[in-house]
């Protein structure tokens, strides 16, 4: 039987995502800094290429670095709400530990 999550209470739950949207916008504000450090850099080595390469290289950085930060906040959240735990795991009872 499946333990009970603490996302299942709606006072903690309303604390969690408020902590992960919050994590979000700072990382945000971090991904626009990095998008304008990278464009910099772009425009120091390269000159001004295309705009083109301009909004590529900003829809790289953001992405790779926005889909990091959404991920990884669901790993913390799920990992300190203890939901991670409140699974039931059939294959975790039948293996014995000593193999």
């Amino acid at each position: 039987m499946p333990q009970p999550s603490r996302l299942d209470d709606p006072v903690y739950a309303s604390v969690a995502w408020a902590r992960y949207w919050r994590l979000m916008r700072g990382m945000g504000k971090f991904t626009l800094l990095c998008i304008a450090i990278a464009c910099a850099i772009l425009f120091y080595l390269h000159g001004f290429v295309s705009i083109h390469m301009y909004i590529a290289t900003a829809g790289g950085v953001a992405l790779a670095l926005m889909l990091m930060a959404g991920l990884m906040g669901l790993v913390f959240l799920s990992s300190e709400s203890g939901h991670d735990e409140s699974i039931d795991d059939p294959v975790s009872r039948s293996v014995d530990p000593n193999e």
